[in-house]
């Protein structure tokens, strides 16, 4: 018998974190292993209000509540290095709290994690539920994602991590600013599963599209160095070809690219390996609440 965290960063959506916490209560019922639950609280301004009398193949939930809102990722982040120094953990499953990463696939990880025990287990997209626009801009993300780092990202943070690579990750600065760009980095040896993006259980998606070009610059900023290099690439190449038909309009391309250079080297300066090892000070208090 194995031991598994799932970990859920939350901010304020205590009704979907509650819905959340019994499905995956009656989805590992049959399952022949310690599952417990590690809730991050993202500094909420919202009173929590969490029903936990009915959970009863749930083994554990503990709420750790941050004095400071930190964002989504870093919450990732504290709750990975909490788990690897407070507890007793085979692997950590983390996911988002509001519905969109699906509790029914857990069963799926868990029976992959048993075939190649070893082995890191990501939910690849193959399915989304968001609206087209969202759909194609997602599309991009890959797609430029994929030509200016050499890697297809087709995870979040829905995932089965080994012990192994837990500590990679806390090893690893990148794991402070972007979840899935640091495990591409750190870990090579994946196992894919497929993966549907679910809907939120309340509420539109706060998956914005401003959030989702910082999201796609974040992960892009983790292969800096990989960036910088295709990119001056691109840049000497497009000058030879289009010096005879220089105007305004054909350097609109070399403009974006600039300004898609400055931000992901901004967005690298949150790669903080000294915050992230004081990540556990920004705790206010644990709740043991089953």
């Amino acid at each position: 018998m194995k031991k598994f965290y799932i970990l859920i960063p939350v901010y304020n959506d205590w009704q979907s974190l509650t819905k959340l916490l019994n499905n995956i209560d009656n989805e590992i019922e049959n399952i022949n292993h310690k599952i417990s639950i590690i809730i991050v609280d993202d500094a909420s301004t919202f009173d929590r209000q969490i029903d936990v009398e009915n959970l009863s193949n749930i083994n554990s939930i503990k709420v750790i509540i941050m004095r400071e809102n930190r964002g989504h990722a870093r919450c990732i982040a504290a709750g990975l290095k909490y788990i690897f120094e407070k507890e007793e953990f085979d692997y950590v499953i983390p996911m988002d709290g509001d519905g969109e990463d699906r509790p029914e696939e857990i069963k799926e990880f868990i029976k992959t994690i048993e075939i190649t025990p070893e082995q890191t287990v990501v939910g690849a997209r193959v399915k989304r539920s968001e609206v087209f626009i969202f759909k194609i801009c997602y599309f991009f993300h890959k797609i430029i994602t994929l030509v200016f780092t050499g890697h297809s990202i087709k995870f979040g943070n829905f995932t089965c991590l080994t012990k192994h690579t837990v500590k990679k990750l806390l090893n690893e600065k990148a794991t402070w600013n972007s979840f899935s760009g640091a495990l591409t980095k750190v870990e090579k040896n994946k196992i894919s599963i497929p993966s549907t993006r679910g809907e939120r259980y309340f509420g539109p998606s706060k998956m914005s599209f401003s959030n989702l070009i910082n999201h796609s610059l974040s992960i892009i900023s983790v292969f800096k160095k990989a960036v910088l290099i295709r990119s001056a690439l691109f840049i000497i190449i497009y000058i030879l070809m289009i010096k005879s038909y220089a105007s305004i309009i054909t350097a609109i391309p070399l403009i974006l690219l600039l300004i898609m250079i400055y931000s992901i080297s901004s967005l690298a300066l949150r790669e903080n390996m000294d915050e992230f090892e004081k990540s556990l000070l920004n705790i206010n208090s644990i709740d043991n609440i089953k």
